[in-house]
C-alpha cells in the first residue's frame, strides 16, 4: 500500500513504541506545523510514542481562488455549513485509516493510537476515527468542525472513544459555533466528548498546549 508521506518523531522512554500519534495539519499548511510541539508534551513516564504528522497532497482549493495547495479536500465555499468537496474528504479519511493500520501492523494496539486534527484535519479526523472498526485511545480536534456528520458511518467501535474538542472564541476562520455545534452533535448521541474554549484566534495558544499535554498524557499512560 502507498503511505501518505509523513514526517515522524519517536518520544519518550527507550526502547519499542508501544503508543503512536497521527496528527493532521490545516489548510496549507504540510506535517512539519505541529512537529515543534512534541518536546512540550511531556509524554508519561515509560511510554515511547511515534508521531506521524501526514503531509496532505496539493490541490486546487475554490475559496482560494483555485490555487494549489496542500489540501484534505477542496472547500467550495465559507458558508457557515462549510459545503466541501465529501469525496476528497472521504479519500483522505481512507488515507489516513491506511497510517492507523501500518501503526497496527508494527505492534501498536488500536488502544494506544490517538488521532489528531487541526482546521481541516479535524475535519478528516473526526471521519476517520469515527468510522474506523477498531477502538482508538482518542480523538484531538482543534479549532475544527464535522464535515460529514450528515454522511459519516459511525462505527461502535470507537463509541466510547475520548474526544476532546478545542477552539478560539475569536477565530475569524472556523467560527468558534461550528466547533460547539459538532460537540452538541457528538454528546447528544452519547459520545464522551469535552469542549474547551480559549481567548485566541485560529492557532495554538501556550496555555493550550498545556491542556493537549494533560490530555495525551491521560490518554497514553500504560494501564
Amino acid at each position: 500500500m502507498k503511505y501518505l508521506p509523513c514526517v515522524e518523531m519517536e518520544a519518550g522512554a527507550a526502547g519499542a513504541v508501544d503508543s503512536a500519534v497521527i496528527w493532521l495539519h490545516g489548510l496549507g499548511a504540510d506535517g512539519h506545523d505541529f512537529a515543534p510541539l512534541v518536546p512540550q508534551l511531556r509524554l508519561p513516564e515509560g511510554v515511547r510514542t511515534r508521531f506521524v504528522f501526514p503531509h496532505a497532497p496539493k490541490m486546487p482549493v475554490t475559496i482560494n481562488g483555485g490555487y494549489v495547495m496542500p489540501a484534505w479536500y477542496d472547500i467550495l465555499e465559507m458558508s457557515i455549513d462549510r459545503r466541501v468537496d465529501v469525496a476528497q474528504l472521504s479519500a483522505s479519511s481512507e488515507a489516513v485509516q491506511g497510517l492507523i493500520q501500518r501503526e497496527l501492523d508494527a505492534g501498536v494496539r488500536s488502544e494506544r493510537i490517538v488521532l489528531a486534527g487541526f482546521s481541516q484535519g479535524g475535519a478528516v479526523a473526526y471521519e476517520a476515527g469515527l468510522s474506523f472498526d477498531k477502538p482508538l485511545a482518542g480523538l484531538l480536534i482543534l479549532s475544527s468542525y464535522l464535515a460529514t456528520r450528515d454522511s459519516i458511518a459511525l462505527h461502535a467501535a470507537n463509541r466510547k472513544t475520548p474526544i476532546l474538542i478545542e477552539h478560539g472564541t475569536r477565530d475569524p476562520v472556523v467560527p468558534e459555533a461550528l466547533g460547539a455545534a459538532a460537540y452538541e452533535w457528538l454528546r447528544e448521541k452519547g459520545y464522551a466528548v469535552r469542549y474547551q474554549t480559549y481567548p485566541m484566534e485560529h492557532g495554538v495558544c501556550p496555555q493550550q498546549v498545556g491542556a493537549i499535554s494533560e490530555w495525551l498524557q491521560e490518554r497514553l499512560k500504560k494501564g
